[in-house]
């Protein structure tokens, strides 16, 4: 003869504080035939309810975060579990404790200790459909209303601490930003002097040996050079990103011509950085015309792009920067275009993000034109300030990120033709 399947076992959820309470009712109830899950804190009771979808839900009413009266009221707000029973399972004895979990939506009250005989009975009655109600309709109301009012109670405590922590939180992020804007200012002091000395150390003749000759005194004092450029590079960028976050990216406003910015930039970069094989292509940026604002900070802009697109660019491969005029809109398009290796299409956003790096921390080195170069993973967001504070808009595409298929990205820049008058002082 084929025997019966086993018929399921009802699944109970236990939310509950105090482990060894927790540890007690699980193993009386699964010794009972019960399936039982558990959780100890009333945010995360929502998210096992409408996972494990139990039975019934044994609710201890003073529990961290959420108490056990608010989570009720939740529970019973989901169309999913509005008909699933929930027992308060608690230690409180005040006058009036019973009642007010009856009105927040439990259907019934088991008072601790509990009693590990008539425990398991009392479990399946309220499985069977056992309800106890408050009493009389008026008594029911004044429970509800005492209900609403506590709930109201408890959202302006938590309104009043997050409002306490967003202020402070406000207060140590402007003192993050003035330490950083302060200690830019000290730090680049010392380095324009070391820079300085050094400039004029270079060009006098009692100075031996040539750049090329590793070793040679000319060669470390060019080593040194190098070196207090990327410390200011650095500095750059972690000072702009305290003044875009404290809203403080001043702009000297000028007539700008984008086309010389691109190719300065594309100079530049291939200078300091180690040979490459790269073709660039310019297409439409003669024909652009002249727009509002600040020349140096839209050159920080495409120099960050553009050294973005040169990184993750394998030798062999083309990157084109083009240029058109969307003259309904007053606006300069901008896209720079590579065949690199693409971006994870999840991340299209996140790489905007302060401190957001591609590439493995562990491979990190800090050539910007280097392929896989590294960085602090500042200079996309720096881009971004920039470009909305020109009133602009900046964003990127990929396929996604193929090492061997190379898809490529493109990064696209929009920036008005004319300031925009909410940037007018």
């Amino acid at each position: 003869m084929q025997s019966e399947p086993a018929p399921e076992r009802l699944k109970v959820l236990y939310v509950e504080d105090d482990p060894a309470c927790m540890l007690l009712v699980h193993r009386l109830l699964e010794s009972e035939g019960f399936q039982v899950v558990t959780t100890s804190d009333g945010l995360s009771a929502t998210e096992f309810a409408m996972y494990e979808k139990p039975n019934l839900i044994l609710m201890d009413i003073n529990i961290g975060g959420l108490d056990g009266y608010e989570v009720t009221t939740r529970l019973r707000s989901m169309s999913e579990l509005d008909s699933t029973p929930i027992v308060a399972v608690t230690a409180a004895t005040l006058d009036g404790d019973r009642e007010r979990a009856l009105a927040a939506g439990c259907n019934g009250y088991i008072s601790k200790p509990i009693d590990v005989d008539t425990f398991p009975e009392q479990v399946r009655e309220f499985l069977k459909g056992r309800s106890e109600e408050i009493g009389s309709a008026e008594e029911r109301a004044r429970h509800l209303v005492e209900h609403s009012r506590r709930l109201v109670t408890r959202l302006e405590e938590k309104v009043r601490e997050l409002e306490s922590a967003n202020a402070e939180l406000q207060r140590i992020d402007k003192m993050k930003s003035d330490f950083i804007v302060l200690a830019g200012h000290e730090l680049r002091t010392p380095l324009t002097s070391i820079y300085g000395y050094t400039q004029m150390l270079l060009y006098s003749p009692d100075i031996t040996g040539d750049p090329e000759e590793e070793g040679s005194p000319r060669s470390m004092l060019m080593r040194i050079c190098d070196a207090v450029q990327r410390l200011n590079l650095v500095f750059d960028e972690i000072r702009n990103v305290s003044l875009i976050d404290a809203n403080r990216l001043e702009l000297a406003w000028e007539t700008v011509m984008i086309e010389p910015l691109v190719h300065r930039a594309v100079d530049n970069l291939l200078d300091v950085g180690p040979a490459r094989d790269l073709a660039f292509v310019y297409e439409g940026l003669e024909d652009l015309p002249m727009i509002e604002g600040d020349s140096q900070r839209v050159y920080h802009a495409l120099w960050s792009i553009i050294s973005n697109a040169i990184k993750y660019t394998p030798d062999g491969g083309h990157i084109t920067i083009s240029g058109r005029y969307i003259e309904d809109e007053s606006m300069v398009h901008i896209s720079i275009k590579d065949t690199g290796v693409g971006i994870p299409t999840e991340e299209l956003e996140r790489i905007f993000e302060r401190f957001y790096v591609l590439e493995d921390t562990q491979l990190h080195h800090t050539s910007k034109t280097a392929l896989k170069g590294g960085g602090l993973g500042l200079g996309l967001t720096v881009t971004r300030g920039i470009i909305e504070a020109h009133g602009g808009r900046v964003w990127a595409e990929s396929e996604g990120y193929d090492e061997e298929r190379l898809p490529g990205s493109t990064f696209h820049i929009l920036l008005p033709l004319r300031r925009p008058d909410s940037l007018i002082q």
